[in-house]
């Protein structure tokens, strides 16, 4: 048996030794969580060496719970294996038909191939590129190729009913600026002032809207926006004054318009002409790419991925993770092969993955599988990637807000109605870390963070 097998073997019998039943838990936990009326049997906890070894701590660490956010660790964990840290989304280019005066006398095209992070600075970058290969003018339309991904149609209502909300993007072969526009209300003399970006070809935003009087609060509802005409939107209210100048957001309705119209708007911001349109369609076959347009590498998007818990990133990736190994990137494709890597890497039943962002309800995953995982990846040459892509505590990503145990730990943070935990490393005395893993699954579950916070603290104390 390989070395690396041979620990992970001992991790394991180690693990279910320790969580063969319920431990007493640390008074200071017990105590919050009572405070914060959740019951023992709400929460799965563990805590063990990173190194391997029985767990200072097993609670009921074998029951599968819902993950939410915590599946990303699984996700970015099995790419950097199987892809490689240093891999990266190309993004082909195509002129179909000669170039000459500046002018491409057919299509160009652009096949889009999974890059979760074609921002529209990148996009800017990327036709820049076109006119530096001498193309100023495009006699015939810009093509969008988004076949690569076969997903099916999905309604970003279906999960919690909130449509505009970036998190409930889905994912495109072609997917440029997470399909989102960013909205700045600025007040003015008896106005606000609104600003879009990025720029969208054929689309309309009110340059202004009236102000109001009264508490800030929930001041997007009082705007009453109108989305029924993506091209054209409305606002029928007002921006409370006493909010100062704000930020909204949000995913574009139209959602599969959105690439075309931010190319559009895009090449004719940097002075490119087009005669005809943009549209979608194939890239031509048996021709080379007049250049391959190339994504930061991937330990670079995996601290996007779990900083912010990016769940449209995460679903790139996870979707990525079958077109590069199997040829189409399909959502049963990249199951499979996280199924097939987990039994390979770590042995016994896999954890149940969904769409690898934890935006599911059917994802599951049992405290004892994470902590197996972290505590490979503990011993893996692949350790500094992983864990410098999880948010340190109090510093930075969606734990740059809290103000206990400061820079104590890297925590990949999870949350969903009736999910809240974390997952990750925990810095002890003398260079010792360890593996903490701490998910609630219930109604109160935002209730357990005082848990979180005190299982922590006595984490860092394990000599």
């Amino acid at each position: 048996m390989p070395l690396r097998r041979f620990r992970i073997a001992c991790c394991l019998l180690a693990l279910a030794a320790a969580s063969a039943g319920a431990q007493r838990l640390p008074p200071e936990v017990e105590a919050a969580l009572a405070e914060a009326g959740l019951p023992r049997e709400a929460v799965t906890l563990l805590v063990a060496p990173a190194e391997g070894g029985t767990p200072r701590l097993a609670h009921r660490a074998d029951v599968p719970v819902n993950p939410a956010s915590i599946t990303k660790l699984t996700t970015t964990y099995a790419a950097l294996e199987l892809l490689g840290p240093t891999f990266s989304w190309s993004t082909p280019v195509y002129f179909d038909g000669p170039v000459r005066d500046g002018v491409l006398y057919g299509n160009l095209v652009i096949k889009g191939q999974g890059d979760p992070k074609l921002v529209i600075e990148r996009l800017w970058l990327l036709l820049r590129r076109v006119q530096a290969a001498g193309v100023r003018s495009i006699a015939g339309d810009i093509v969008l190729d988004r076949s690569a991904f076969a997903v099916p149609a999905r309604d970003p209502a279906a999960f919690d009913g909130e449509p505009l909300r970036p998190y409930n993007v889905g994912p495109d072969a072609l997917l440029v600026n997470f399909k989102t526009v960013t909205l700045t209300f600025t007040p003015e003399a008896g106005t606000a002032r609104v600003r879009a970006e990025p720029a969208l070809a054929d689309v309309q935003w009110p340059a202004t809207v009236p102000l109001a009087g009264g508490e800030c609060g929930d001041w997007i509802t009082p705007l009453q926006a109108d989305f029924r005409n993506p091209a054209q939107v409305r606002f029928g209210g007002a921006f409370r004054a006493s909010c100062g100048e704000r930020v909204w957001q949000l995913a574009f309705p139209d959602a599969g318009g959105y690439a075309a119209r931010a190319v559009a708007a895009t090449w004719r911001d940097i002075g490119g002409q087009l005669r005809g349109g943009v549209r979608e369609g194939l890239a031509p076959a048996g021709v080379a790419p007049a250049f391959e347009f190339a994504s930061p590498p991937l330990a670079e998007v995996v601290r996007d991925i779990n900083k912010f818990s990016n769940n449209v990133m995460a679903q790139q990736l996870f979707l990525t993770l079958s077109l590069q190994l199997r040829g189409s990137g399909t959502l049963e494709g990249s199951r499979e092969l996280l199924r097939t890597w987990w039994r390979d890497r770590f042995g016994g039943e896999p954890p149940v993955t969904d769409n690898g962002s934890g935006l599911s309800r059917t994802e599951s995953i049992s405290a004892r599988q994470l902590a197996q995982m972290l505590q490979g990846a503990w011993a893996s040459p692949l350790m500094p990637d992983l864990v410098a892509s999880l948010p340190a505590l109090g510093l930075d990503g969606t734990l740059r807000r809290q103000r206990q145990n400061v820079g104590l730990a890297h925590l990949k943070t999870g949350s969903l109605n009736e999910v809240t935990g974390v997952a990750g490393y925990v810095h002890g005395p003398g260079g010792r870390r360890y593996v903490l893993v701490a998910i609630a699954n219930h109604r109160k579950a935002g209730a357990v963070r005082p848990a979180i916070q005190a299982l922590v603290e006595w984490a860092a104390r394990q000599p």
